[in-house]
């Protein structure tokens, strides 16, 4: 088992297997839950990955599976342990939407982002201006408008899952498609999006970094809301979707799912200008805000 470096991962992997072992004992969650004397709640939460396992409940359930071969049991007591590990998000968990803190956890750990954004920049590569006015815009649209205070939390999450990504060692290939009016939409105002821009195409020299402008003259493209694609270096750690919105957020991994937004951002990034000229127009777009 390939090793697994963060809870997140950790944690969707124990369930799949957890999963496949109860299927091969050939039980239902009603009898493994009555028979270790949980509620059905609880082993259906533990299966999607919602709730952490303790290693000792791990044990009793694998010995209740019968599971023999002890290389995979403490391959799964370990996953278990690891997906219990605390983590710099963690201070956060009772204020970051779950599907956001899954999503923090997954990106930690993906060897490639696929970026779509219609309108807006992807949080990896905000200026600090630019993310203070973007949350800042998005803290007025929603039902219950936060606070001050919210809006530095939010802010100073958003600058350390860039420092945690891509300043990590192994740091994943980032590949972006972005609609055309992100470069003109002016949040913070147009010296912030001109600093914004600039920033942008630096990035977008960097290696393992490539960026697709979408342009306006392709059209009616059938736009979606901003999502992002995670693959992970592991075969058995499958891709997963992020719906990224203002009121809800949500982690996909369905295979049907996940196969259809990976058909759409392919067709996207065929209908998008090459990264050469791309650049050239985030850069001629920053030079018309000087």
């Amino acid at each position: 088992m390939t090793t697994v470096h963060g809870p997140t991962v950790g944690r969707r992997r124990l369930r799949s297997a957890l999963r496949r072992a109860r299927d091969a004992a050939g039980l239902t969650q009603e009898q493994v839950a009555a028979a270790m004397d949980w509620s059905l709640s609880k082993l259906i939460r533990i299966e999607a990955g919602s709730v952490s396992i303790s290693t000792n409940d791990v044990k009793a359930l694998l010995g209740h599976y019968r599971m023999t071969d002890q290389r995979q049991v403490n391959d799964l007591v370990e996953l278990a342990r690891v997906s219990r590990r605390r983590t710099w998000w963690s201070q956060y968990k009772d204020t970051l939407p779950s599907a956001y803190a899954s999503y923090i956890g997954l990106e930690t750990e993906a060897s490639r982002l696929s970026f779509f954004q219609s309108s807006g920049i992807p949080g990896l590569l905000q200026t600090p201006a630019y993310a203070r006015a973007a949350v800042t815009a998005a803290s007025t649209t929603v039902a219950d408008t936060i606070g001050d205070d919210e809006i530095e939390v939010r802010h100073a999450i958003r600058m350390r899952r860039q420092k945690e990504v891509l300043e990590r060692p192994d740091r994943p290939d980032v590949d972006v498609v972005l609609g055309e009016a992100a470069l003109h939409r002016q949040t913070g105002g147009p010296e912030v999006l001109r600093e914004q821009l600039l920033h942008l195409a630096e990035m977008g020299r960097l290696p393992r970094v490539t960026i697709h402008v979408l342009p306006f003259t392709v059209g009616d493209y059938a736009p979606q809301g901003p999502f992002v694609i995670l693959h992970f270096p592991d075969e058995d750690d499958s891709d997963v979707v992020y719906l990224e919105g203002v009121l809800a957020q949500d982690v996909l991994d369905r295979p049907a799912d996940v196969a259809a937004y990976r058909q759409t951002f392919e067709r996207m990034r065929e209908m998008s200008l090459d990264p050469h000229k791309s650049l050239a127009k985030i850069t001629k777009v920053a030079g018309q805000l000087g």
